[in-house]
């Protein structure tokens, strides 16, 4: 059976980070933050989203 999706929400998300939550908020209008979906109202964050979006940062940390 396949494992079901985990979501954060944007509060999580923002507490996973330490940053606020304004500014994940800023960065998807932005287009630059971790990938976040509407779930009808509510807008969430897979975990493989943000823990890839996390390696995302740190390599282009490592390069400069």
């Amino acid at each position: 059976m396949a494992t079901p999706d985990r979501w954060m929400t944007p509060e999580e998300v923002a507490e996973r980070l330490r940053v606020p939550r304004a500014t994940l908020y800023a960065w998807r209008y932005k287009n630059i933050g971790p990938t976040a979906v509407r779930l009808g109202r509510h807008l969430r964050y897979r975990v493989e989203a943000v823990e890839v979006w996390e390696r995302e940062q740190e390599t282009l940390a490592r390069a400069r």
